[in-house]
């Protein structure tokens, strides 16, 4: 399997993840109409279907470690269950975070699902006073999301590193497996009772137009990909440095939102120079942790 073998290689990918995970919603932000709740079906295929890539491909080539295949086979079964059980917590998170995109816009929900940013949350609540509502229900749903996002990485932690442990690509596999099984759990809940809305159902998911199906599919295999690098850059670095590189998502999420959808264009100076802020506390802080990786 492909693995990185300097720090500059697994530098990369753990960049190239956190643009991925602070990018694919855009894929939802360019649908038209679409229920967020009907849009994740579509999204959960995307990334289990990428992740089966990676898996059959880089995760089954080069001289390096087990193939996915003959991994899956020797891998400790609890380990597979830890897989399991991180991509269910993940995914009940990720669920709440994209109702609170469809709430709050990306450059809120992000920033405050991920870690809760202080500075974030001022500049949204200056909108408030620029005669844009406010709503405390998402920033619940934000902070739900955070606490239940900062979960999963323990248990990939684990199938990463016990017993006979799974490779990057199969924990992928397994994880995205169990985010798609719990859709038919807590996403068929979210369409009975909506955190935004009125109720829905499969009649609008067959109803869509083909090109949101698509963006759909994209979007998951935007994150699909960058939960594969920060895995196998992870196995170099270990997951906590991985994960926590990948946690600039949201500045690249907040870019989009700001820059591109222009979420806070009623925002008065004050709520922007909160922005300006947290955009240097997320730089500084990754500086901080690429310094602690090389001390160490």
């Amino acid at each position: 399997m492909f693995v990185p073998d300097t720090l500059g290689l697994a530098m990369l990918m753990m960049v190239t993840s956190a643009v991925c995970w602070g990018s694919w919603a855009n894929s939802y932000k360019a649908t038209k109409g679409y229920r967020f709740e009907l849009f994740y079906w579509d999204y959960a295929v995307g990334i289990f279907l990428v992740s089966l890539l990676y898996a059959f491909t880089l995760g089954s080539t080069g001289g390096r470690g087990e193939g996915f295949l003959a991994n899956v086979r020797a891998a400790d079964a609890g380990n597979v269950v830890s897989a399991m059980i991180g991509g269910f917590i993940f995914n009940v998170a990720n669920l709440l975070l994209v109702a609170a995109i469809d709430l709050a816009g990306l450059a809120v929900a992000f920033p405050v699902a991920i870690v809760a940013v202080i500075l974030d949350c001022k500049a949204y609540g200056r909108l408030a006073k620029g005669g844009q509502a406010v709503s405390r229900k998402s920033i619940v749903v934000c902070i739900v999301s955070g606490v239940l996002m900062g979960s999963f990485a323990p248990f990939v932690t684990r199938a990463l590193t016990r017993g006979h442990p799974l490779t990057p690509y199969s924990i992928a596999v397994f994880f995205t497996l169990a985010a798609f099984v719990c859709c038919f759990v807590v996403n068929v809940y979210f369409m009975k009772k909506p955190l935004v809305g009125t109720p829905v159902d499969f009649s609008g998911f067959f109803a869509a137009r083909p090109q949101d199906h698509a963006l759909g599919v994209l979007g998951g295999a935007i994150w699909g990909t960058g939960t594969v690098f920060n895995f196998v850059a992870a196995s170099f670095t270990g997951v906590a440095i991985s994960y926590a590189i990948g946690q600039s998502a949201p500045m690249v999420a907040a870019v989009w939102g700001v820059f591109v959808w222009r979420e806070f264009a009623g925002a008065d100076a004050k709520a922007k120079t909160y922005l300006g802020l947290m955009f240097l506390f997320y730089i500084l802080a990754l500086v901080a942790i690429a310094s602690a990786y090389q001390a160490a």
